[in-house]
């Protein structure tokens, strides 16, 4: 198995917390209203059966949500990608950053989490509020087959929009790594992301071959600033 170039010396280098400032004046933010209905809408796809939820970058090491069961998962036609561009968070209106998605074609292996039945809905809603900030969303939650090591099921996954203003479109890993080595937000910088992501991945015996170029890339522009 390849081992993970970037280290926590790469992300020390770079890391940084940047002032917030906030949405910008034309966005329009989600209210409680619109989460409620998001919940109900995905909420409908499982009746009273288990709700999972497809896990394949910041949720494998902070899930937003309890779970009673996890197994490894392979979703078809999505692969990972630095596709949304983003000024909060990991990045600012001066040097925006990158946030990963899943984009259209190839696959993804990753995490497939059941959550408890008994307070799914407050479990859901707490997840869409952490990954659904504005509206019309770039961040989309989509009922997706999962092929998981036991079963085939529906499962909850957050999907690019490729028609919203913040989608960057499929860019060289050698641009992506340019934009995680230098953006930070009040959350951390890209680098810290991009680094907490792979190390999960490779502890969980997961590797994603356009990361794990991508990390090599990150830990190489970092030793040149």
């Amino acid at each position: 198995m390849r081992t993970v170039t970037l280290t926590a010396a790469h992300v020390a280098k770079v890391q940084r917390i940047e002032p917030d400032e906030g949405p910008r004046a034309d966005d329009v933010e989600m209210d409680d209203e619109d989460y409620r209905h998001w919940s109900e809408e995905l909420l409908k796809h499982f009746d009273e059966g288990p709700l999972r939820v497809f896990a394949y970058g910041s949720l494998l090491w902070k899930p937003e949500f309890e779970f009673v069961k996890q197994e490894r998962a392979t979703l078809v036609g999505w692969h990972r990608s630095f596709c949304l561009k983003i000024e909060r968070w990991r990045g600012t209106r001066t040097l925006p950053g990158l946030m990963m998605a899943l984009d259209r074609g190839g696959s993804c292996n990753g995490i497939m989490f059941e959550l408890p039945m008994e307070n799914r809905r407050e479990q859901l809603s707490r997840l869409l509020m952490r990954e659904m900030s504005s509206k019309p969303s770039e961040n989309t939650p989509r009922i997706l087959r999962v092929n998981g090591t036991s079963q085939s099921c529906k499962a909850v996954a957050f999907t690019c929009n490729p028609g919203g203003n913040r989608y960057a479109g499929k860019l060289p890993l050698s641009d992506v790594a340019v934009i995680l080595a230098r953006a930070a937000g009040h959350w951390g910088s890209g680098a810290e992301y991009l680094f907490n992501t792979v190390s999960h991945l490779e502890q969980l015996g997961i590797q994603d071959r356009n990361l794990w170029e991508l990390q090599k890339l990150v830990a190489a522009e970092i030793e040149v600033l």
